[in-house]
């Protein structure tokens, strides 16, 4: 008997911290590759005012340019006290070409002082093919504030972002820890059962898909 064959899924992402996670998140059943040139794919412009809004825009976009099935991930941080700011806006909050280093440091100078600190990361994945949505997956996980950062692990406002359950941040936590309770994880989850039961009803196949490439 042959071995099962892991479904083929591409993702679009520059990002590698991001890029690590969707690998551990998806290991074993699923081959995951980056879509192939995407250095060379003009970015699309993000004008959505919600994570699944600009999600799907980017997988609609990315898809054109793949065969077989892409994902896209938009995520970031909602801070209550900011009214859900920096929200979509979290990879630039510091601007257009901010760091994680930079824009943690303007979080921090604006919840300065500010008591209420409850917090909560968000991602929603947008899977496509061919500029066609299939299905959306969102995953949150709640936590808080801390006033300076701790840990050099994750990326991101990984370091402000304590979690209780853990008594850490998601910069002090192993990659491993955080890949169990994590937003990402989440949604990755909902996007691995998705394409497990489009497989068994015949939905999707894998070994088809990698005949087209």
């Amino acid at each position: 008997m042959k071995p099962k064959r892991p479904l083929r899924l591409y993702c679009a992402t520059t990002n590698p911290g991001k890029l690590r996670e969707f690998q551990m998140a998806l290991r074993d059943s699923i081959q995951l590759d980056a879509l192939p040139g995407l250095a060379s794919i003009p970015p699309p412009d993000e004008t959505g005012v919600t994570f699944e809004e600009n999600a799907v825009q980017k997988a609609l976009y990315y898809s054109k340019h793949c065969d077989n099935y892409l994902f896209v991930d938009d995520s970031g941080l909602e801070v209550d006290a900011l009214s859900g700011a920096p929200g979509v806006y979290s990879a630039r909050f510091a601007g257009p070409n901010a760091t994680d280093s930079a824009n943690n440091q303007l979080l921090t100078a604006r919840m300065h002082g500010i008591t209420n600190r409850t917090a909560r990361f968000v991602c929603v994945v947008a899977l496509a093919k061919q500029a066609r949505l299939v299905h959306t997956f969102r995953g949150e996980v709640e936590g808080r504030l801390m006033e300076a950062p701790r840990g050099a692990n994750g990326f991101g406002y990984d370091p402000l972002f304590f979690y209780p359950p853990f008594g850490l941040s998601f910069g002090e936590a192993p990659i491993e820890r955080k890949m169990e309770v994590s937003h990402r994880a989440q949604a990755l989850r909902g996007l691995k059962a998705y394409l497990d039961d489009a497989v068994l009803t015949n939905l999707y196949d894998p070994v088809r898909a990698e005949e087209k490439e």
